[in-house]
């Protein structure tokens, strides 16, 4: 842990000295420029001024993460909400849209689990993400997600609201997951992966789902070749929901001991996706909005996700 840290703080370190390396020699080429009456010398000044301007707004996000777990790999949970049939076809347009982020931006994603919709979608489905900052990125995508458009599985083609959550936990180093588990707690079934969600898994007779009786909470992998393995993947994850499940109780009961009350409604979606009457994007913690949607539903989340890094850096979450 504390050389991956050593790592981050040094490749953080590394990015400043390069811009004010590359500060100094605009300002030399500049110097130049202007003494010289050089357009073309001119025309690389501003090129390298623009480079950096963005090379500023990247290191400016890197202080944005300053959570204690921001910089772990995120275990990404899609559920289906409410809406029948276009709520599973949304929570699997929601796994698309964070699998392809992932890849636009250079993460490692790997499905673990999916579970297939009714008559198309998916009902749920968890994503394992590595890469800088996972979580931190990630967090921001905790939530209820609304989507609203004309549905294609409605014969007159009426407009639809559809829901889906997606939670966000960071994946935790195992000396720190100081939780133990009695059998007894434990119902593990096995089970043969498939179905129309089995494009995006290992389809194998070796599927592990592990249930918490006590809690409910649900866990499953798919995505290993061996039973051993499945299991050893779905119990790491269940050890971090209950991990995550403690932390927010304890979070409730400081909020029942301030007084404090969280509507858990129709109005407790963080984000709308808007496809008719008009096409638009709204964070509504943030009020970041794009009417982009394509281009979100693509995998084009950074700025949104930056927005919210910023909305929590003032803190004005919670």
């Amino acid at each position: 842990m504390v050389t991956r840290e050593l790592s981050q703080l040094t490749g953080t370190v590394d990015g400043y000295r390069r811009l004010l390396a590359l500060a100094d020699d605009l300002v030399a080429a500049n110097e130049m420029a202007v003494e010289a009456a050089d357009p073309e010398l001119e025309s690389e000044v501003t090129e390298g001024l623009a480079e950096l301007v963005r090379e500023i707004a990247r290191l400016e996000v890197q202080t944005l993460f300053s959570g204690e777990l921001d910089d772990r790999p995120a275990i990404l949970s899609v559920n289906a909400g409410a809406g029948g049939t276009d709520a599973q076809d949304w929570t699997e347009m929601l796994l698309r849209m964070y699998l392809r982020w992932a890849e636009q931006n250079g993460f490692q994603a790997a499905v673990t689990e999916a579970l297939a919709g009714e008559e198309a979608g998916v009902k749920s489905a968890t994503i394992e993400v590595r890469g800088p900052h996972a979580y931190g990125w990630l967090g921001s995508e905790h939530g209820v997600h609304r989507l609203v458009r004309l549905s294609p599985f409605d014969s007159a083609h009426r407009r639809h609201t559809a829901f889906a959550s997606v939670d966000v936990v960071p994946e935790l180093e195992e000396e720190s997951i100081e939780i133990e588990i009695p059998d007894e707690e434990l119902r593990i079934d096995t089970f043969r992966a498939g179905g129309p969600g089995g494009q995006y898994v290992n389809t194998t007779d070796s599927a592990v789902r592990i249930t918490h009786l006590p809690t409910g909470l649900v866990t499953t992998c798919q995505s290993e070749r061996s039973q051993l393995s499945n299991k050893i993947v779905a119990m790491k994850h269940m050890k971090v929901k209950l991990l995550e499940r403690r932390r927010q109780e304890r979070e409730a009961e400081m909020a029942q001991l301030r007084g404090e009350q969280r509507k858990i409604d129709f109005g407790s979606q963080i984000r709308s996706y808007v496809l008719h009457p008009y096409q638009m994007v709204k964070d509504h913690r943030t009020g970041a909005e794009t009417s982009s949607v394509d281009r979100v539903l693509d995998g084009d989340l950074t700025d949104l996700m930056t927005s919210w890094l910023q909305w929590r850096a003032r803190g004005d979450e919670g």
